[in-house]
């Protein structure tokens, strides 16, 4: 906890910040920057006024002055992804926008939320600046972020599958992939079901956004390996947000057991947005203990990007034969969840 408060007065020493700017700066769990922000308001080494978070005289005295004097940041080009992309992903961008402009609202009950339409584009970017985009065959595991769509506009895969639970995404994709020609198949797939044989062993690059509950975590990648064929790839995203280190941990000893090494984390690649019609994701900020107005649009989620090689054949821990139980709200870690503040009701739409 004394990392989270010493980021918070760090980042305050710079300027006076509201809540959204400080979450935007978090590199941990957001259940424990809530705690950690709470405990600093009753320290008294932070304060509030006018919706502005600001260090009081006994606050600036934890932290040393003279650090300002070294600046670093993120490079503003590439946001730290290490990766720009060319005019023709800009085209790409431009057709996958116009695209998916009507996209079906996300779903609570499904934990959707989608990736900012740009981040889509960089993540084949960087896919084809290792080669794994061009007559490559892709499986998807949940496509709330449409990756399908840009992956198909660029003409390079060899073939993309579609594997999620919700049949309205899949209603969608088969209008749009009708109406713009675009090849994409999709089956309505739930994790905790066993894997048709079919797609096991079949598949040369594996993409995902994974539930971020432990058994989520290791169901949806376990799902994702089976279906590689040997020496595979796989992209997925990993938050601090609702993922602490102890999960992080947990999720690189999954792939060493699955035969995969890790080439690749860039921390922050995907920005999400927390706030739609008809799902909140920001409801946490009951929690604290001092008043914060609405968040004015910064996408604070933010998810990091993983790239692994199957060294070999792969070797995923859960039988793709075999029926699992998942667990769809991690209740000890995560408060961004909206399902945590709705009372008596601790079921999901799963179905």
């Amino acid at each position: 906890m004394e990392k989270i408060k010493i980021q918070i007065l760090r980042n305050l020493l710079e300027s006076e910040k509201n809540l959204w700017e400080l979450l935007d700066r978090n590199h941990y769990t957001v259940k424990d920057f809530i705690t950690a922000l709470n405990d600093l308001y009753n320290e008294k080494l932070i304060d509030v006024r006018d919706e502005k978070i600001y260090l009081t005289e006994e606050g600036l005295k934890q932290i040393n002055i003279s650090s300002l004097e070294f600046k670093s940041e993120i490079c503003c080009k590439c946001e730290g992804k290490r990766i720009i992309f060319s005019k023709k992903f800009c085209e790409v961008l431009d057709q996958y926008r116009q695209i998916v402009k009507d996209r079906p609202m996300p779903d609570a009950g499904f934990f959707q939320g989608y990736m900012r339409e740009q981040d889509v584009i960089y993540r084949l970017a960087l896919m084809h600046h290792y080669s794994d985009l061009d007559n490559k065959s892709f499986v998807l595991v949940g496509d709330d972020d449409l990756l399908s769509v840009a992956l198909t506009l660029t003409g390079l895969p060899s073939r993309v599958v579609v594997l999620d639970i919700d049949a309205r995404l899949g209603e969608y994709i088969k209008r749009i992939s009708e109406t713009y020609g675009l090849d994409i198949e999709f089956r309505q797939y739930d994790v905790s079901d066993p894997l048709p044989s079919d797609l096991i062993g079949a598949f040369d690059v594996f993409s995902s956004e994974p539930l971020e509950t432990l058994s989520g975590l290791k169901a949806f990648l376990s799902r994702g390996v089976a279906c590689l064929k040997e020496d595979g790839v796989g992209y997925f995203g990993l938050s601090t947000a609702e993922a602490s280190m102890k999960k992080w941990k947990a999720v690189e000893l999954m792939l060493l057991r699955m035969n995969c090494v890790i080439t690749d984390i860039v921390r922050d690649f995907s920005k999400y947005g927390t706030f739609y019609e008809t799902a909140n994701y920001e409801m946490f900020t009951i929690k604290l203990k001092f008043p914060v107005g609405r968040n004015p649009g910064i996408c604070w989620y933010k998810s990091s990007l993983f790239r692994f090689e199957v060294f070999g054949k792969p070797k995923p821990i859960i039988r793709p034969g075999r029926r699992i139980t998942i667990k769809y709200i991690d209740w000890k870690d995560d408060v961004t969840n909206p399902f945590l503040y709705t009372q008596g009701n601790k079921k999901v739409n799963l179905k």
